[in-house]
């Protein structure tokens, strides 16, 4: 079988594993009322369960006696310690499920908050498909472990050392014949845990693949089916899935040979002390009472016993998922606010400047997206950036929202690297329309109103019509209030980027980015929203990346960019007049544009 990824992390220390679950304590501290009374209902089923052995033997040593007053009174007490044991049990369960349901809820929060902060360049090495993996299956495994498997640990550890107290005191010598077989039952639960710990492991990471490739999958099925690949994608998640499979049936027969050697081991050595306490009765050394009473306390450790080996290996996988989720919690940004961040200044007043910035992305350290970019962009200004594609223009766009820091130079919005701002703060100031709208799965009254939430209806709609957007959502089935699907799958491409404009309008803040805003636009539509950005833009700093060179004509610079640096810069007609890149791709377009009217 071929290893998952990451596989070089399972030969930790056993020691180390189980020591991953100290990193849930932070998230149930704040419990702690809670976990005391747990503990204490715990304590006390534990304590009831090895007191009802005592009213059993007294029961059977006094079953012939003629009083039948005192009878009555064991077999009261005996129903007594049951009650109690129930309630005791009732209210453990309920404790401990409702404080684990509390704690992974918890750390599902966490987890999420801070994945979702987190720059691109993180999601360049991890799918997001692995990050709900660990989110869902991984905090899964440790509800079961908080809100089960360790209240039944610590219970069946009190049981399994008060069991072997009252063994000892109830036959020394019967206890001595019990204690011969305990090495032979943990030798097995050692050396079969050890590789329990790595096939868990690997069946985790397996299933995080399996689910990596399937959100990949499914958020791309329109792709797959018009490429007719869905049988390669169905025979890619049916071997990751079927891996998973074989490494969950290794793990369960591992753990099934384990069980079936200790159940042999432990059942045979009570069979094994049964026989020699017979013998002890037979000769009058030993109550019929006693016996019974050993017998019990002996079923009660072996169970226990039991019951640990099972609860180990739930507390082994827990462990690994834990640790996959703390690396989540710890995972280092390169991207990062400063300690002291400083006030960002307003963008509506201040120059936002490129000096000689080369960056390159982390997956491509040998190619430079942009190389000794220098670019300064005045408070008010239109600027467009065009060229070919691969030139650094979405780049320039990821770089002043801070999504990244260059390698070289600096990216400064009034004088003030963007390292040392907030990134929160920076941000506030900016409205994006992305080259590939994001559409969430709500109304479109929401997907506007995400750009600014507490705005009005009136305000909403405002900026759908500035956007060229108003008349198709009055003409969906509810209006601006229907649901448009996941991912915006009811819309075509140019409603979604209306919205996306709308979005970016009802944000109304100083600065506006562009990025490809109108490439999927009909020629009437982008007329109209070319009109409103033009408006917009009066009264803000714009950024404009574009193809199309006729969406750019009228802005007040046009930067050229080629293979990562800037080759031109000016107005279109002095662009024009000089040649050159900009010259010749007019010359394309202006005149297909003639050709094709």
């Amino acid at each position: 079988m071929a290893r998952p990824p990451r596989q070089n992390q399972e030969d930790r220390a056993s020691s180390r594993r189980v020591g991953a679950l100290a990193a849930l304590w932070p998230f149930m501290r704040p419990y702690g009322g809670m976990l005391t009374l747990a503990l204490i209902a715990l304590v006390l089923t534990a304590g009831v369960s090895l007191i009802l052995p005592i009213a059993v033997r007294r029961v059977v040593d006094n079953f012939g006696i003629a009083e039948t007053q005192l009878l009555d009174q064991y077999f009261g007490a005996a129903l007594l310690i049951v009650g109690l044991l129930a309630v005791g049990t009732a209210l453990r369960y309920y404790l401990v499920t409702r404080l684990g349901e509390r704690v992974v809820a918890d750390i599902r929060t966490a987890v999420f908050d801070r994945m979702v902060g987190m720059s691109p360049a993180v999601y360049e090495r991890l799918m997001t498909g692995e990050v709900l993996s660990r989110i869902t299956t991984d905090t899964t495994l440790i509800l079961s472990v908080i809100g089960s498997s360790i209240s039944v640990a610590l219970r069946n550890t009190l049981i399994l050392f008060g069991g072997l107290a009252l063994l000892l005191w109830t036959s020394a010598k019967l206890t001595g014949l019990v204690l011969l077989i305990v090495p032979a039952i943990i030798l097995p639960i050692v050396v079969l845990g050890r590789r329990l710990r790595r096939l868990s492991r690997e069946n985790q990471d397996w299933i995080a693949a399996s689910s990596a490739s399937a959100s990949e999958s499914l958020q791309a099925a329109q792709t797959v089916q018009a490429f007719t690949a869905e049988e390669p994608v169905r025979a890619r998640f049916r071997d990751l899935t079927e891996k998973s499979f074989l490494s969950a049936r290794t793990r369960i027969g591992v753990r099934a040979v384990m069980t079936a050697i200790v159940i042999f081991l432990i059942f045979s050595g009570v069979v094994g002390v049964l026989w020699v306490g017979a013998r002890d009765v037979a000769a009058g050394t030993m109550t019929i009472g006693s016996l019974v009473q050993f017998v019990i306390y002996a079923v009660l450790v072996a169970g226990a016993v039991g019951s640990l080996t099972e609860v180990w290996g739930e507390v082994q996988r827990a462990a690994g998922a834990t640790e996959r989720l703390v690396e989540l919690l710890r995972m280092e940004d390169s991207v990062q606010d400063p300690a002291r961040p400083v006030a960002v200044p307003s963008l509506a007043a201040s120059e936002v400047r490129l000096d000689g910035v080369t960056f390159h992305y982390p997956t491509r350290p040998d190619r430079s997206a942009l190389r000794g970019v220098s670019l300064t962009v005045r408070p008010g200004e239109t600027v467009a950036l065009v060229g070919p594609s691969g030139g650094g223009k979405t780049t320039v766009i990821q770089l002043l929202q801070r999504f990244w820091d260059p390698q070289e130079g600096a990216v400064r919005v009034g004088g003030v690297d963007l390292r040392e701002m907030s990134r929160e703060a920076l941000r506030r100031q900016i409205a994006l329309v992305p080259q590939d709208p994001v559409i969430f799965g709500d109304t479109a009254r929401a997907n506007i109103r995400f750009g600014r939430p507490e705005a009005t209806d009136a305000e909403v709609e405002a900026a759908a019509r500035a956007a060229a957007a108003h008349d198709f959502l009055t003409r969906l089935p509810d209006g601006y209030d229907t649901f448009v699907g996941e991912r915006g799958v009811m819309l075509s491409g140019g409603q979604k980027q209306r919205i996306a404009i709308a979005r970016a309008i009802l944000r109304n803040a100083p600065l506006l980015l562009l990025d490809e805003a109108t490439s999927a636009l009909d020629a009437e539509s982008e007329r109209a929203v070319q009109t409103a950005v033009e408006a917009l833009s009066k009264d803000r700093t714009t950024i404009i990346v574009a193809h199309r060179l006729a969406t750019v004509k009228r802005a007040d610079r046009i930067v050229v960019l080629e293979e990562g640096q800037v080759v031109a810069e000016g107005t279109h007609d002095a662009l024009v007049a000089q040649g050159g890149l900009y010259a010749r791709l007019a010359r394309l377009q202006f005149t297909e544009g003639l050709a094709a009217e």
